[in-house]
């Protein structure tokens, strides 16, 4: 589920950008207002679809959101109006970026207990993985097909690959059975509900940190363009990044998965966004080519942290009973702010904002949201403990 995500993710639909401007005579401007307008609908949407997975069968959940995401896929092949462009990627967006992550990770969450951290790092690796590969896959493709039939490729994998895999591994619905030395979470911790959350001020204080990586690292990926050619850097290096990201990312997000067994998500949630913060520092002060190696190995290791962190401390701190309920809140909200990210950066750039000035004041920021994560890691410790009382 993780790894066919990326046909919703923004790196992989940017890769049809520039053929989507021309088949629709759209300025870049206007493109980017469609995907915003697209996005955010997605973010409005999931709270109402995620929390399926809390009434279905994951497996039947995850079997009919590839089917929608395959159709999606399809749409965006055959569309030959705006209205129908716009559908398209607002499907692609709830259905892939949205719902098959939402449904991979809050598997985790329901099915594993004491090994929760490394369930959830593994299944991350999907999301790195897709990350690195899907989009060289694609580009080799467009070498011998055009864009559209690229996109009906695309909808047969997710038929003819994705769904019977899917089928095939989640037909029997997993439920913790062993605890070992662990007491079963739901005996003596506070079930909470959506509502529930979103009245916790604990939650949206630590919301000001979680949702900088989707914010920056989209951001930086849809300017990509801008920053390449500000710093008269080569696309190579870029691609080169990617790997470097991937590599960093695996190895983090395994790391952290098994701290998160030994500790808690809770305990690692803070150094999640020291490393992007430093990469975002290191980016906008450094001028050599190297410099973009460096952000990428950075935040790479952010998004390893950051995975396995968001996909292990909701039912950690708030039960698996509304899982579902409360990681689609959450989805919807960092989808919100993927969508937000290209936009605030790209009106900085237009309004002349230098470069060097928003990626250190992003830099900046991420370091002082360490500050309330640590707020909230404490906050929520001391419900544990209470609970256990």
């Amino acid at each position: 589920m993780a790894l066919f995500s990326s046909f919703g993710q923004t790196f992989f639909i940017a890769l049809s950008t520039g053929p989507i401007r021309e088949s629709y005579n759209l300025t870049s401007g206007e493109y980017g207002s469609l995907y915003m307008i697209a996005t955010l609908a997605s973010a409005m949407m999931l709270p109402f679809v995620g929390r399926l997975v809390d009434r279905f069968s994951i497996a039947v959940v995850a079997a009919g959101t590839i089917i929608l995401l395959a159709a999606a896929c399809g749409l965006l092949a055959i569309a030959q109006s705006i209205p129908l462009l716009l559908f398209a990627l607002f499907a692609l967006r709830l259905f892939g970026q949205g719902m098959m992550s939402h449904i991979s990770l809050t598997a985790m969450g329901k099915w594993f207990f004491a090994t929760r951290g490394k369930a959830v790092s593994i299944a991350s690796l999907g999301f790195t993985v897709g990350q690195a590969l899907m989009p060289m896959l694609f580009i080799v493709l467009l070498g011998y097909v055009t864009w559209r039939q690229g996109w009906l490729i695309a909808a047969a994998v997710l038929i003819l690959v994705a769904l019977p895999a899917i089928v095939l591994l989640v037909k029997t619905e997993r439920n913790p059975q062993s605890f070992g030395d662990h007491a079963p979470e739901t005996s003596t911790m506070r079930q909470w509900t959506r509502r529930d959350i979103l009245r916790d001020p604990y939650f949206w204080l630590t919301c000001t940190g979680i949702m900088a990586p989707p914010f920056i690292g989209t951001a930086i990926f849809f300017h990509q363009d801008f920053i390449l050619a500000e710093r008269g850097w080569s696309y190579d290096t870029f691609a080169i990044g990617f790997l470097v990201l991937t590599v960093m990312g695996v190895i983090s997000g395994l790391i952290s998965g098994a701290l998160i067994d030994r500790k808690s998500a809770t305990a690692l949630l803070p150094t999640s966004l020291i490393p992007l913060g430093l990469g975002c520092i290191v980016l906008g002060v450094g001028h050599a080519e190297m410099t973009l190696l460096v952000y990428m190995a950075l935040i790479g290791i952010s998004f390893g942290i950051s995975g396995s962190v968001m996909g292990a401390i909701w039912p950690e701190i708030y039960g698996t009973e509304n899982l579902g309920s409360i990681r689609s809140t959450v989805m919807s909200l960092m989808v919100l702010f993927s969508a937000l990210g290209p936009g605030v950066i790209g009106w900085a750039i237009d309004f002349g904002v230098p470069l060097q000035t928003q990626l250190v004041g992003l830099g900046i920021y991420c370091l002082l949201a360490v500050l309330a994560l640590v707020v909230s890691a404490r906050k929520f410790m001391q419900r544990h403990i209470a609970s256990q009382i």
